[in-house]
């Protein structure tokens, strides 16, 4: 299944808004799993440059397993996932970073014991220039200033709230073309869950970034989605717009629990 295309101007809040051509991310017949049972199965989808795709589904769908797929820490058994006409799958986990994909797991990854700096500076290590990764670092705190204020801090001393924006700062210091987000709203406050799909939405408006976004709150991720894919037990179910799988009551009641 493909992400549909949309009238043009449809912009935000899942309209399925799209610039047309090819897309950023190809994945076609993705299998992988764990051992001898796969976990996904034949998972074909299309993300398109500039777009957010919400990837939702049941606990135990397969969301994180795609994109620990897609990353390198999971190898499939069959398909092809390419970006921007390059493959993914056949390259080591660098290689893909250095294509401008960025990972940032379940969780968030934040090392506690280091400081918001430290952290920031760990995401751009690969780069030969140090200037080149002092620029991309204050980027990172002209987008996110609670995290300019606290550069200094250790980890440990931050909220749920900024040390999800110290692990995606992390990951744009690479200066990523598609971004991997999984369960960014984890654990946090509904305020601060709408903060930070609003950042994800400035990001892909204001910078032309694309993300695939696996996320477990289904009304926050389609309602800053420009698409939806629902995945059931492995497999594609549904691939939409995302307004229109937010307001489809027969799949939300089937699939997604709500």
């Amino acid at each position: 299944m493909t992400a549909p295309t949309a009238a043009p101007g449809s912009g935000r809040s899942g309209g399925g808004r799209t610039g047309g051509g090819q897309p950023l991310l190809d994945v076609a017949g993705l299998t992988a799993g764990y051992g001898a049972s796969p976990v996904l199965r034949d998972v074909t989808l299309q993300v398109p440059p500039g777009d957010i795709v919400a990837v939702v589904g049941a606990n135990g769908a397969g969301k994180t397993t795609l994109l620990r797929a897609l990353s390198g820490l999971v190898r499939p058994t069959a398909g092809t996932a390419l970006l921007d006409g390059q493959d993914l799958l056949a390259a080591p986990v660098e290689h893909r970073v250095r294509a401008g994909l960025a990972h940032v797991p379940e969780g968030h990854g934040v090392i506690v014991e280091l400081t918001v700096d430290e952290n920031l500076r760990l995401g751009g290590l690969w780069r030969a220039s140090g200037r080149d990764l002092r620029a991309a670092v204050d980027e990172v705190y002209a987008l996110f200033e609670p995290l300019a204020r606290r550069a200094a801090s250790p980890g440990h001393q931050l909220s749920g709230g900024e040390r999800q924006m110290l692990a995606v700062g992390r990951a744009l210091v690479a200066r990523p073309r598609l971004l991997l987000l999984d369960e960014p709203s984890l654990g946090l406050a509904p305020r601060v869950v709408a903060d930070i799909m609003t950042m994800l939405r400035r990001l892909c408006d204001e910078r032309g970034l694309t993300i695939l976004l696996v996320e477990q709150n289904v009304r926050s991720a389609l309602s800053v989605a420009d698409h939806g894919v629902v995945l059931h037990l492995g497999q594609v179910v549904a691939t939409r717009p995302a307004r229109s799988l937010l307001h489809d009551d027969a799949l939300r009641h089937a699939y997604l629990g709500f």
